[in-house]
């Protein structure tokens, strides 16, 4: 046993060093161990334990410093000591994850992880320089501009890791926050000093003299050094729902976690926090799941079955022990089933993955075969070795349009509209009365199939009211005046009610103005005594008159005797005994009762059948409980033997019977109706007799007269599931749980089994989903077991909070309705995300591969499909995902765990929707040019400027995605997509916001004065990186049309030069003429390369130079002087010199332009490409070559 509390030891964190406690215990007679290994033991080992190590308890408490009469000083120095040396009473909740490992949780997700790897090889490829090939001219622009691409998909991705595990993190705090508010509100009376005050429960320290009445909740383990008539329910700890008697001379401990059922006394403060027995279950739990990790990492198995067998270690009965090694169990399944949407949307994510990698795979295949067949095949080139890099290049653009297409397909906005979705869920359940501890309970409430709900203070008020009596042979059905019953019997029933309850029961003033009265104590007795505050009389003066010192002796209420009774003394010396409990069993002992005029008549056996049935039954069936008050008087000469409780409660005479209701709250019945039109099945599984259950069952509406249904007691039910071993079989339980709606007399095993059974029938197609309400500790395994587990925020223990996913701050049914609302409303604002994203990808994957494949460049560009993704997607998901709940959603049935994502209607959307984008844009695509009559951007070179074609079919997409936005408001085939719209503000303005963002980026520089200046600004060299990345996305006017002039300016030129040489061919004869002529012909071409690459670089800086036209003009002025200053880049020329240059134009693959309706850029802009000698090779041009400014230099 001492082997088995010292490895018990070595388990707990203990609070200071092991070293430290040592030496503090030497202040006090006795060690932590001690107390420890005292505590673990029951009845007579523990009194035999206290004998040999201490004498007595007396002497316990003398080593402990404290005293039994006064208790302890109230010396700030004497408290902290003991603090120090056996601990605080506080049980440290479990270590918060730190917002690190939120995100890297967060990032596990396979759709951030697709876009991670996609943005990675993106931003790889962005920096991939061809190996001894610098960057080109016409290529700076969009080299410095492709990192964004890469950039941005990350950027989204850390977007939607932060607010993931922001949400977590906030959540976790909130719920962290409503434990420590609870915490500090739970106090205890102990004696101080000689004074008896209330201190919050974590200030209690070991040696602490605690006051212990009727209904505490025991905050700390201790030894009971005074009792009288103490019972404690031990269920807690061990499962035994006996109630276990306390007394000084047979078993004195008393445990944390354990509730007084009945009685009073002190006990000496032994153990606190996490040395107290409940401290050490709570440890274990968490040390269990520290274990279960280990395990995971090390697959080390031993110390596993440590922790269960110390688990078992403080529970000293059979079958608490199975019960608490379940509980054990329990906690260490791994974490729920990923909740329904979570399972659905990972299927979903990987799907679309897949698509979407083969259409990225096909496109760079079709890419590479379209361009190797046409380039050697077609043209019959062959591949030479210096050509090698600027293959690769072509081949590194074809993989990232591959990539891109990846992108567009894979649905990052997905992960962010779930976690947007359902942490404004979570934030709007909070003021519904719902504290949700894991998000995705919220979701799998709104597929519940099925709620197992408790009767007390769930669907009643757990306030009990007495609302019909019987007086005086008169069955009042409602409370009767105090003018109709006689006053003799009035004065009677007020003082047999205001002695004849603890007085530790009593009506309070209620806490805000309008509300109810508060009761205090047992709510029956505080019902009764709302009987007499009705009949116009107070108890108060009645107790004043006679305290509870003076009650001459007291049986309290048990569930043995079922009756409560008080012996007080008259002030002649004669004594009168006032007894009230269950009307069946107290009218059995009563011989008469007040009649009509108050006076006592005969009360026969005949009598009594005739009231069971014209008053107690009525009253029962009604869902009261019923109630007898009665009284006897003895006479002081000679004194009764009050010890002999079978001859005093006897030959009673019966003042009063009433009926007790704990009323339905109001809003239930209403809420039990939604949740059936809902497809929810509602059952009641309570610990009251079956009557009763059934009659509040009825009243609740859970069952209507008519229906196929059954009630029954948990006895029966676990006979009726067992086999002749006694073991549960499922086919058993398949045959009652779909009809069962009321299990009466329970105990949480059957509500435990009743909850497995159900969630693993499979009677019916669809797997049930099930909630179950709980409040009390042993409601734990159920709570656990259930999809979704509702804990009460007032009336729940500790552990069933902990067990549980969500709390009801108002423990209130028709909470659970609105948790329902919500849940189905996260689902379809995912449906309503999913129609939308779906279709913009759809459309946007199709562009882009069929405008790779045909026209060898995607219509959209990488960065814009981003723009499209991030931003569209990202407010859209906060626009769809914040849409409120409404009633209407409470109106069909539950999805169910194996229906699709993608509906029936959905698809139909987003395929009606997505042909309509295509048309549009493949008509804008392939006949655009035409309709609005400009220069087409089809067939471009890559990298070319953008064109003023491609930026209409990208604003249009843009826009038709705004206003599938409204559409995708509606799922379920609605016809008004525009309902309620004004109802959500969110929506509203991001709809709004983002279109006025589209239009700024799209609207010339030249129609924005404010950026007019700027354009004039810096030279090439001082642009900013972003600057060259943001005009690359702007598409200007003002250049297309200067470009325009240019290009005429280049044939001008060239019709000059042309003149030139037929005059130079006049003036001058003979072979120098010839090789002027063949000079100048190189020249123009190669000059009107030189000019046009110049002119490109220039526009892709954005830049018009203020001396461009007037370097124009000076070419017309002095076109010798070019051809002077060229002359010496040109080599010698000699009579091969024409081969050479169709070698050349051969070797630079300059295919032919295919696009005859840009005659402008028909003066050979493929050259652009390939900057060469005219030797054949490659060359790197020098920087000064592309500028104008070379130019200008060069005049």
């Amino acid at each position: 046993m001492g082997e088995m509390a010292n490895s018990a030891v070595e388990f707990y964190p203990k609070r200071g060093g092991g070293g430290a406690e040592t030496n503090h215990a030497g202040d006090f007679g006795v060690t932590l161990e001690e107390l420890r290994s005292l505590m673990e033991l029951r009845g007579p080992e523990a009194l035999q334990k206290i004998q040999d190590s201490f004498g007595d308890v007396e002497s316990l408490c003398q080593r402990l410093k404290s005293s039994t009469s006064d208790g302890l000083s109230d010396n700030p120095t004497d408290l902290e000591k003991r603090r120090q040396a056996f601990g605080q009473n506080f049980i440290p909740p479990k270590k918060a994850k730190t917002f690190l490992q939120l995100v890297w949780e967060a990032l596990q997700d396979v759709t951030l992880i697709i876009l991670e790897i996609a943005a990675i090889i993106s931003l790889g490829l962005s920096f991939y320089q061809p190996p001894g090939h610098e960057s080109e001219g016409e290529d700076e622009g969009e080299a410095e501009a492709g990192w964004i691409e890469g950039a941005a998909i990350l950027l989204s991705v850390i977007c939607v890791v932060l607010v993931t595990a922001f949400n977590d993190w906030s959540k976790e705090k909130q719920f962290r926050g409503l434990q420590s508010r609870i915490e500090l509100e739970q106090r205890f009376a102990v004696v101080r000093n000689g004074n008896v005050i209330q201190i919050p429960v974590a200030e209690m320290v070991v040696g602490d003299m605690a006051q212990v009445k009727y209904g505490d909740l025991l905050p700390a383990d201790g030894v009971l050094i005074q009792g009288n008539d103490l019972k404690i329910d031990e269920s807690a700890l061990t499962g035994e729902s006996d109630h276990v008697r306390k007394s000084v001379d047979k078993d004195p401990m008393l445990l944390s976690g354990t509730h007084v059922m009945e009685g009073s006394g002190r006990m000496l403060v032994t153990a606190v926090g996490v040395n107290s027995q409940s401290g050490i279950i709570f440890t274990l739990l968490g040390a269990g799941e520290g274990e279960e990790e280990k395990k995971e990492k090390k697959g080390r198995s031993k110390k596993q079955d440590g922790a269960v067998a110390m688990e078992m270690q403080p529970l000293k009965s059979a079958e608490g022990g199975e019960v608490e090694e379940r509980e054990k169990k329990k906690s260490n399944v791994p974490k729920k089933e990923k909740s329904v949407l979570q399972g659905k949307l990972t299927k979903l994510a990987v799907q679309i993955g897949k698509a979407g990698l083969v259409m990225s795979a096909i496109t760079v295949i079709i890419l590479v075969l379209y361009f190797v067949i046409e380039t050697f095949v077609v043209e019959g080139r062959s591949w030479l070795p210096e050509c090698t890099p600027i293959y690769v290049q072509y081949f590194v653009k074809f993989f990232i349009i591959g990539v891109t297409v990846l992108v567009v397909a894979v649905p990052e906005g997905l992960p962010l509209a779930v976690t947007i979705s359902l942490a404004y869920s979570v934030k709007k359940m909070m003021k519904d009365n719902n504290l949700v501890r894991h998000l995705d309970a919220c979701e799998t409430m709104g597929n519940a199939t099925a709620i197992c709900s408790d009767k007390t203070g769930t669907l009643t008020t757990n306030r009990m009211t007495v609302v019909q009596s019987y007086i005086n042979d008169q069955h009042f059905r409602e409370i009767p005046d105090p003018s109709q019953i006689n006053p003799n019997t009035l004065e009677m029933i007020v003082n047999a009610i205001s002695i004849n309850c603890a007085y530790t029961s009593k009506i309070m003033p209620p806490d805000m103005e309008g509300g109810l009265p508060k009761q205090v104590g047992n709510k029956t007795e505080c019902g009764l005594l709302g009987f007499l505050l009705d009949l116009k009389r107070d108890y108060a003066p009645v107790r004043e008159q006679i305290p509870e010192e003076k009650l001459y002796k007291v049986y309290t209420f048990n569930s043995v005797r079922k009756s409560m009774s008080t012996v007080v003394q008259m002030p002649d010396g004669s004594f009168r005994l006032y007894s009230k409990g269950a009307s069946e069993i107290l009218l059995k002992k009563c011989s008469s009762i007040l009649g009509a005029n108050g006076e006592a008549r005969n009360f026969k056996p005949r009598d009594r059948d005739e009231m069971v049935k014209k008053v107690i039954e009525p009253m029962a069936c009604e869902g009261l409980r019923t109630i007898c008050i009665a009284y006897r008087e003895f006479s002081c000469d000679p004194e009764p033997d009050w010890d002999n409780e079978a001859e005093i409660v006897t030959d009673l005479t019966c003042i009063s019977v009433v009926g007790i209701e704990d009323p339905v709250r109001p809003e239930v019945p209403e809420a039990i109706r939604q949740c059936q039109r809902a497809g929810i099945t509602v059952r009641m599984v309570t610990g009251d007799n079956i009557n009763t259950a059934r009659a509040i069952a009825t009243k609740c509406g859970i069952i209507q007269p008519g229906d196929d249904f059954l009630c029954m007691e948990g006895k029966e039910f676990n006979r009726r599931i067992r086999n002749e071993k006694g073991e549960i079989e499922q086919e058993r339980i398949d045959k009652i749980w779909p009809k069962l709606r009321v299990l009466a007399r329970s105990s949480p095993t059957d509500k435990h089994t009743l909850v497995k059974g159900i969630i693993d029938s499979t009677v019916l197609e669809q797997r049930q989903v099930v909630a179950v309400t709980g409040d009390g500790t042993n409601d734990g395994p159920a709570l656990k077991k259930a999809d979704v587990g509702f804990a009460m925020g007032i009336a729940g223990t500790d552990v069933a909070k902990e067990a549980s996913d969500i709390i009801l701050t108002d423990d209130n049914f028709s909470s659970i309705v609105k948790a329902v609302m919500w849940g189905r409303n996260v689902y379809d604002s995912i449906s309503k995300f999913l129609q939308f994203q779906l279709t913009v990808n759809v459309v946007a994957v199709i562009v882009a591969f069929t405008g790779a494949c045909i026209t060898q460049d995607s219509p959209l560009k990488a960065v814009q499909m981003l723009w499209v993704n991030l931003i569209m997607d990202t407010f859209a998901s906060l626009a769809l995902a914040t849409e409120p709940p409404t009633e209407a959603l409470l109106l069909r049935k539950p999805y169910g765990r194996n229906n699709p994502l993608i509906s029936l209607t959905m698809m139909k959307n987003i395929l009606g929707h997505g042909v309509y984008q295509l048309v549009i844009i493949f008509t804008l695509l392939f006949v655009g040019e035409k309709i609005f009559n400009i220069d087409s951007g089809r067939n471009a070179p890559l990298h070319s400027p953008p064109s003023e074609h491609y930026t209409i079919i990208f604003n249009t997409f843009v826009l038709m995605q705004l206003f599938n936005e409204i559409n995708a408001r509606k799922i379920h085939g609605e016809r008004n997509v525009f309902d309620g719209i004004f109802g959500n503000p969110i929506f509203c303005s991001i709809v709004l916001g983002t279109f006025g963002v589209q239009v700024i980026a799209t609207v010339p520089t030249s129609h924005l004065k404010c950026l007019k200046e700027a354009g004039h600004g810096p030279g090439m060299d001082e642009m900013t990186e972003d600057e060259l990345a943001e005009d690359e996305e702007e598409i200007d006017h003002a250049e297309r049309e200067l470009r325009r002039g240019q290009i005429l300016w280049f044939r001008g030129l060239n019709r000059i030069q042309t003149q030139m040489e037929v005059v130079s061919t006049f003036k001058r004869s003979g072979s120098f003429q010839g090789a002027v002529r063949r000079r100048s012909s190189v020249l123009s071409q190669l000059h009107d390369m030189r000019v046009v690459k110049a002119f490109r670089s220039s526009l892709y800086g954005g830049i018009e130079k203020p001396a461009s036209r007037n370097s124009i003009h000076n070419f017309m002025a002095h076109p010798e002087f070019l051809i002077n200053d060229f002359i010496h880049d040109i080599p010698l020329i000699d009579d091969t010199d024409i081969d050479d240059e169709s070698e050349w134009s051969r070797h630079n693959h300059l295919p032919a332009t295919p696009n005859r309706n840009n005659n402008a850029i028909e003066s050979g802009i493929y050259q652009l490409n390939l900057p060469t000698g005219l030797d054949g090779h490659w060359t790197t041009p020098s920087r000064k070559l592309y500028p104008l400014l070379a130019l200008e230099t060069s005049l």
